[in-house]
């Protein structure tokens, strides 16, 4: 199994504009799961310490092998939900491993 982690910061700078982009962020993720097969689960989670330092958002997201997460990623729901989310971050990082 590979889990796929992506954590942004978002480029609001005030705490409304942040609860904003991560609300919309949550909301376009969580209704990939319905449209995309190869999603066994996904979660999203806001950061709760250190927001100086820590980036805002996170998305830790669990697919059966390597080809189905590269399923994911080329499928036009995700790619319609990366173009959402692409103007609401200032900077993204992700991690894929083996679990």
């Amino acid at each position: 199994m590979i889990r796929h982690i992506v954590s942004w910061k978002l480029s609001a700078e005030d705490e409304a504009g942040k609860d904003a982009a991560a609300a919309t962020i949550t909301q376009t993720l969580e209704g990939l799961v319905p449209l995309i097969p190869e999603i066994l689960e996904l979660r999203v989670g806001r950061n709760v310490a250190y927001p100086q330092t820590n980036f805002d958002l996170v998305l830790v997201a669990d697919y059966a092998s390597l080809e189905a997460l590269e399923a994911y990623q080329v499928h036009p729901e995700h790619q319609r939900a990366v173009g959402i989310i692409k103007p609401l971050v200032a900077l993204r990082a992700n991690v894929d491993f083996e679990v």
